[in-house]
């Protein structure tokens, strides 16, 4: 009823002022008394949380290997590849060995990865941060996925390659992939960029933990942990729509 009495009232109280002073203040009133730029602000907030503590996790020892969640696996046509090459001295354990590898390889590149990110969400424009808000549970992140990925990918991917020299995948698949491709009988010659498929799969893993942290905050009052966080997603909560 107080609603409906303000909105009555706000075309007097207006008299006199500008498009701009108007929007602003209507904003301000309809929003709980959050502005725009407290409302972006909270969002980003939120975003950067999930994506640190993400990063952190997936970064410790086994953070991707340990959790079968997250763990990167060989794509089919590898792990062909593998079991033809089970035979041949020095490869009998390969499949194994570099399922183990790449993960590590993303646990270390994981770790550079939280700046590139926080630097994407700085980005994130007020209306963004305002359709966002009543979006789905990973409106967020799925804005922050569409906007950033490509150049992620971009950045990231070297992170990975040096990850994955310096716990020898590379060479491991390079030497596995070239032994298969040099087989008289073979029909189709494999990739052996490893690189490429172990970024997506990085990234994959990156982008579902900021998801659940988002999802988190949304759905768990407790999980706002500061004034501006449950302000601004006390909005977005059942009842406030």
């Amino acid at each position: 009823m107080f609603r409906k009495l303000l909105l009555f009232s706000l075309p007097f109280l207006f008299f006199g002022c500008t498009s701009q002073q108007i929007n602003q203040t209507l904003n301000t009133v309809l929003s709980g008394g959050l502005s725009s730029d407290d409302i972006g602000s909270g969002l980003k907030e939120a975003l950067r949380n999930g994506v640190q503590r993400g990063a952190s996790e997936l970064s410790a020892e086994g953070g991707y290997f340990d959790d079968l969640a997250y763990r990167i696996l060989l794509p089919d046509e590898v792990r062909q590849v593998t079991d033809k090459l089970q035979g041949i001295p020095g490869f009998s354990n390969l499949e194994d060995v570099i399922i183990k590898k790449i993960n590590q390889g993303a646990e270390d590149a994981a770790s550079k990865a939280g700046p590139i990110f926080v630097d994407a969400i700085r980005q994130m424009t007020i209306q963004d941060a305002m359709s966002i808000l009543k979006g789905d549970d990973n409106a967020a992140t799925s804005f922050l996925q569409r906007a950033t990925y490509k150049s992620l990918f971009n950045e990231f991917e070297p992170v990975i390659n040096t990850s994955l020299d310096k716990y020898d995948a590379n060479k491991v698949w390079l030497d596995a992939a070239t032994a298969y491709n040099n087989f008289p009988l073979t029909r189709q010659e494999v990739n052996t960029n490893l690189g490429d498929y172990v970024t997506e799969r990085a990234l994959e893993g990156l982008f579902k933990k900021v998801a659940l942290e988002e999802i988190n905050i949304r759905q768990n009052i407790g999980a706002r942990t500061s004034d501006l966080l449950r302000r601004v997603f006390a909005l977005q909560d059942p009842g406030a729509k």
